[in-house]
């Protein structure tokens, strides 16, 4: 779904109430995996950064898709079996509960990642 919500509030407040419902919970979770990252819009749909991309989410008709990029889906790929997925995106069917703790190992592995990213380039830039 294309929204121009120019804050995360005003897109979740943009859906039905079972949706938000969903997409605070989502919300929470990488929130609490990811305290430290900054959230705002990117691409139209919830997005947190924290020395770079971390995760995106957003809700469509029948599924909330969440995009941990490719390297996040790679790592889970075992456990994200369950679900349907493309290279850097998860669908969640709407109507199930959220796997909320894969959700924050997914989310806690993309921080690490990040800072591991960042450590790489800080040693490159001092040799």
């Amino acid at each position: 779904m294309k929204n121009s919500s120019v804050s995360v509030d005003e897109y979740i407040e943009s859906f039905p109430a079972e949706i938000r419902a969903v997409l605070s919970e989502i919300r929470e979770i990488v929130r609490a995996a990811a305290p430290a990252a900054e959230e705002t819009i990117g691409y139209g749909m919830p997005a947190y950064k924290s020395g770079g991309p971390l995760v995106y989410f957003a809700a469509f008709k029948n599924h909330l898709g969440f995009y941990p990029t490719a390297s996040g889906v790679a790592a889970f790929a075992e456990r994200l079996a369950g679900y349907k997925t493309s290279k850097g995106a998860v669908q969640f069917p709407l109507g199930e509960p959220l796997p909320a703790a894969l959700i924050a190992e997914i989310v806690r592995f993309r921080v690490a990642e990040n800072e591991a990213k960042a450590l790489q380039k800080k040693a490159a830039k001092n040799r």
